[in-house]
């Protein structure tokens, strides 16, 4: 399939634009055990929180365990996920609505950091976490950053890495 409009261009152009995007696993939000995903996920035969998920970035891996794919979307922290896991693996009252990620920019890719005005990622970011320099050099501020993935896929050159902040996963 081929990328179009400017953005396909961007990533077409640059050749590290698919270097980044190696395969992460970043678990959904509202949990407190992270054991959980690998104990609990391969037994669940329905695996309710992806239908549940609106915005379709809930994934399973080869083993039946879940995480959130960004590729074209982030988290809206809705809880629709957590609402319906009949293992308690995501759970609104053990869980916290947090993403054990943090963004971060590798500014070799970033355009913004080679002096072209791109606020891709600060446009999407609902919180704010992207700060720029002027016009230029973003930079994330992680303690504003939730993880929720969305300057992730919108990137036109592939230039946000998002890493698990989960000792564990990382």
């Amino acid at each position: 399939m081929i990328d179009k409009g400017r953005r396909g261009l961007f990533k077409a152009l640059n050749p590290l634009s698919e270097t980044n995007k190696d395969e992460i696993f970043i678990r959904p939000p509202y949990n407190s055990d992270i054991s959980l995903f690998y104990s609990e996920c391969p037994k669940c035969e329905e695996k309710f929180c992806i239908a549940s998920c609106d915005e379709e970035i809930i994934k399973v891996d080869q083993n039946g365990i879940v995480y959130l794919d960004f590729s074209k979307r982030g988290c809206t922290f809705c809880e629709e996920c957590a609402k319906v896991c009949p293992k308690d693996v995501l759970s609104l009252e053990k869980g916290d609505e947090k993403i054990e990620a943090v963004a971060d920019i590798n500014v070799i890719s970033c355009m913004a950091w080679h002096k072209s005005i791109c606020y891709s990622c600060k446009d999407v970011c609902i919180d704010d976490a992207i700060i720029f320099s002027g016009l230029f050099n973003p930079e994330v501020d992680i303690n504003k950053c939730t993880g929720c993935g969305f300057c992730y896929g919108i990137c036109p050159t592939n230039a946000i890495i998002i890493k698990s902040t989960n000792e564990s996963e990382a």
